[in-house]
C-alpha cells in the first residue's frame, strides 16, 4: 500500500494495519528460521510497509505537535 493511500486511513485503521503487518513479518521471520519461507522478497515488502505506516503516524504526530505549539 502506498503512503498516499495510508494517509487516507483513520488512526485506528493505521494501528490495525501496523499490527497486522508486524504479525506478518514475525510469521515470515519464523518461516525463514525454520526453512519454510519460499518468497524471501516478502520480508522486504513487509518491512517497507511497516516503515511507511510509521512515517504516516509520525507525520500526524508532528503536525499535532506543531499545531499546539505553533
Amino acid at each position: 500500500m502506498r503512503a498516499r493511500e495510508l494517509r487516507d486511513l483513520t488512526d485506528e485503521e493505521l494501528e490495525n494495519r501496523l499490527a497486522d503487518t508486524r504479525q506478518e513479518l514475525f510469521n515470515l521471520r519464523f518461516q525463514g528460521a525454520t526453512g519454510a519461507l519460499e518468497n524471501t522478497a516478502r520480508l522486504k515488502l513487509a518491512k517497507r510497509e511497516i516503515a511507511r505506516i510509521l512515517t504516516v503516524v509520525n507525520e500526524r504526530a508532528a503536525r499535532l505537535t506543531s499545531e499546539t505549539h505553533g
